[in-house]
């Protein structure tokens, strides 16, 4: 019998699988054999297009972001160089012309 992976929510070792998803029957947690990759190998992070970023990468801003206490936005097109991706809701920190240092959501830019 292959080795199934543990519940990515709760820990649980109990899973089994159903119709290509894994399932964790002390949580009820389902997921796809593809989410249990990407788990595993660790910080995952896609531009708005879908490709994968990695640190160093350069990337181009795809809308005006509006920034508080700034006396513009930073303007669709601004390209940012040498990323920094880390966990959390905003996943690129970077240092952008004009600036700063800013941390930026992935579904914003785009990689170059």
């Amino acid at each position: 019998m292959s080795q199934l992976p543990n519940c990515p929510q709760c820990g649980s070792e109990y899973t089994y699988e159903d119709r290509g998803l894994f399932v964790c029957p002390e949580c009820g947690h389902e997921w796809s054999e593809a989410q249990s990759v990407e788990q595993e190998s660790g910080l995952v992070v896609k531009d708005a297009n879908g490709n994968l970023l990695q640190d160093g990468d350069s990337v181009t801003v795809i809308k005006d972001l509006k920034v508080k206490g700034a006396s513009g936005p930073i303007k669709q097109g601004t390209k940012v160089k040498n990323i920094r991706l880390v966990e959390g809701d905003h996943n690129i920190d970077c240092k952008i012309d004009g600036f700063g240092a800013m941390s930026l959501k992935s579904e914003f830019v785009k990689k170059n």
